[in-house]
């Protein structure tokens, strides 16, 4: 993929505009796993954003895509192997949370057990998460346990990004149908959905921006400010009428 676009000038000459990166990273810091439920964690000192995925969803390649990095996250050739949640802290502007990925057929049911607690607990309990990115894989359509966990985070009400990953495996022409079916099957405008190659690079920037455009929301977890009027004056202040004097 390209870093650099062409733009036709009034003379008609192409001229070599490079791409902004949305996202430079500047600085990366691995800050340790939370094992379980009510574990270690970071200080709160960082908005946080999780990515979620069932396992073999591609979230290793595309956190190494994301963050420009070969090894940043570690690519597993047995899906459902990582047990914690991973935390990184990105050029000090916020923490990446990487949940261990979920639905594993051949995990035991002991152990996915364990997840549930771990994964739901944390996006409940954390007090400094600005939302989620919730992965899919491009040529499936959404699996028992990824619904469980979309039910989970509509239920919670965190903002969500989805990104469909794998889009490489696709032929071109098929691409765009399957975008629309994820799609409606979310109940999503398309364009709402960021497809995305670790292969190729499509969709890392457009992640990226929305993963800053995320940052800079209000935090959810506070109440929305009320709509009174200017006008309105707080219970119990009504506006007195002008004293008269005796006559």
């Amino acid at each position: 993929m390209s870093d650099s676009s062409p733009v036709i000038t009034d003379l008609g000459a192409p001229v070599i505009v490079p791409r902004v990166d949305p996202l430079v990273i500047k600085s990366l810091e691995y800050l340790g796993p939370m094992a379980k439920q009510g574990g270690w964690r970071p200080d709160p000192n960082l908005p946080e954003i999780a990515f979620a995925g069932r396992s073999n969803v591609g979230k290793s390649s595309l956190l190494n895509r994301l963050m420009r990095r070969k090894s940043f996250a570690r690519v597993s050739n047995t899906p459902g192997r990582t047990r914690e949640i991973h935390f990184f802290n990105v050029n000090k502007l916020f923490c990446l949370a990487d949940l261990p990925g979920y639905g594993y057929a051949k995990i035991s049911k002991a152990r996915k057990a364990e997840w549930r607690p771990l994964i739901e607990g944390y996006l409940t309990d954390s007090p400094v998460l600005r939302g989620v990115v919730q992965l899919l894989d491009v040529r499936h359509d959404p699996t028992e346990d990824d619904l469980t966990m979309l039910d989970f985070l509509a239920d919670l009400g965190v903002p969500t990004i989805f990104a469909v990953t794998k889009i490489d495996k696709l032929r071109k022409l098929e691409v765009k149908p399957r975008l629309e079916t994820l799609s409606k099957f979310l109940g999503l405008d398309i364009d709402q959905i960021v497809p995305f190659s670790a292969t190729t690079g499509l969709g890392r920037d457009e992640l990226a921006s929305a993963l800053i455009d995320l940052l800079a929301l209000p935090d959810w977890k506070l109440p929305e400010p009320s709509e009174e009027s200017p006008g309105d004056l707080p219970e119990g202040h009504a506006e007195q009428a002008p004293a008269t004097e005796a006559t």
